[in-house]
């Protein structure tokens, strides 16, 4: 059968220059291809591909984001410019008892001054709720106080802003899904009203609570991304994805292409990653298994798969300074180009079985050529040759 091989790619895009003596990994680095964006663990009937999907298994999406021996990162706490587009909001809910209150008091501190600090967030854009405020900057974290901060956020927000909402905390599903708050909660289809009535359909919901999977469907909707800790409601014990989510912020390793931000797409792995050996470690049964939702259909995947996927992977919780947008002007339209290439591949991928092997073949071949040339622009900073 004809392949599509490392090689026959780099020629295509790199000339001559031969791969012998690389691994894996290095080729396909060397490439600017990532095994996200390829979802190679679809093609297994491609023969070269065969020693890469038996290299890295089912760990394939995290294999540009792992951690050294003991799990250590390194911080960046070099602060961003203001990005005044980009707004956030953090409601940190009821407890329940004073452990999760310690645990929740620290991710949301460690979250806003994250926020405040490496990812440019003005400090008068990100709304802090917490159970018992301490300072003249938060709210309590109450229904009516949550209905005030959206109702000010129809007033700030235009169509081309940004905003994050964080939930940390419990929540519950007794045939509604709820997130916990101090009094009277509020369900899932309360929260999209109040998505929904804001200017900007660019949102991204990262709901960290215990029983938050049933949060996807009613939130899901065209330019939303929805994050969610668990599957569905049933999962109901407290989470620690938060914890690392919180620590992706941080962590150099969470920049998986090492293009110096960071993504949603490569948050949630990393988080869903970490979350996952804690239980290993532990020896326990995992009872949260993280998704994520990001083409309206509202059907969220553990991975970059389904359609799931795209939205967030082109969506930064970080901003360029201007001086790096004006001179990025190129590489946002190869990014645009990135993220229409993938899209391609994986629809070419839900049409294998109803079109022809050599086709088929043929087709992926010059998407995978494509995307590699557009990569290594990107990495480059300059426009890709042309045939």
């Amino acid at each position: 059968m004809p392949g599509i091989t490392l090689n026959k790619i780099a020629t295509t895009v790199n000339g001559c220059r031969p791969l012998r003596g690389l691994n894996y990994r290095d080729r396909w680095s060397y490439l600017g291809l990532t095994p996200q964006a390829l979802c190679f663990r679809q093609l297994r009937w491609l023969g070269s591909l065969l020693a890469f999907l038996t290299l890295f298994g089912t760990s394939a999406f995290g294999v540009f984001a792992q951690s050294n021996q003991n799990g250590a990162s390194t911080p960046q706490s070099k602060s961003a410019a203001v990005d005044r587009s980009k707004y956030a909001v953090i409601i940190a809910g009821a407890s329940g008892e004073p452990a999760y209150a310690k645990q929740f008091q620290q991710w949301t501190a460690a979250l806003r001054g994250t926020l405040w600090g490496r990812f440019g967030f003005a400090r008068n854009h990100v709304k802090l709720l917490t159970e018992k405020p301490v300072d003249a900057g938060e709210a309590p974290a109450t229904a009516e106080e949550v209905k005030k901060v959206f109702a000010s956020l129809r007033t700030e927000l235009n169509a081309d802003s940004l905003l994050f909402v964080f939930l940390i905390g419990h929540g519950s599903f007794d045939k509604e899904a709820k997130f916990n708050l101090v009094g009277p909660d509020l369900s899932a289809a309360e929260y999209n009203a109040l998505l929904s009535a804001l200017p900007t359909q660019r949102i991204v919901v990262f709901n960290m609570a215990s029983a938050s999977g049933e949060f996807i469907k009613p939130l899901a909707a065209k330019g939303r991304i929805i994050v969610t800790a668990t599957r569905n409601g049933q999962e109901s014990n407290a989470t620690r994805f938060a914890e690392y989510f919180v620590a992706a912020l941080s962590a150099s390793d969470a920049d998986a292409d090492q293009d110096g931000h960071i993504s949603v797409l490569e948050a949630f792995n990393y988080a869903n990653r970490l979350t996952a050996e804690f239980y290993t470690r532990a020896g326990r049964l995992a009872t949260e298994h993280a998704l994520l939702e990001d083409n309206g259909d509202g059907v969220g995947h553990q991975k970059m798969e389904g359609g799931d996927g795209l939205m967030a992977r082109a969506t930064y919780i970080d901003s360029l300074s201007v001086e790096q947008a004006a001179a990025n002007v190129a590489i946002a339209k190869l990014r645009r180009d990135r993220t229409r290439l993938e899209g391609e591949i994986a629809q070419l991928i839900g049409r294998k079985s109803s079109m022809p092997e050599a086709a088929y073949e043929a087709e992926l071949e010059r998407l995978f050529i494509e995307l590699a040339k557009v990569n290594r622009a990107i990495k480059q900073g300059a426009v890709p040759a042309t045939e």
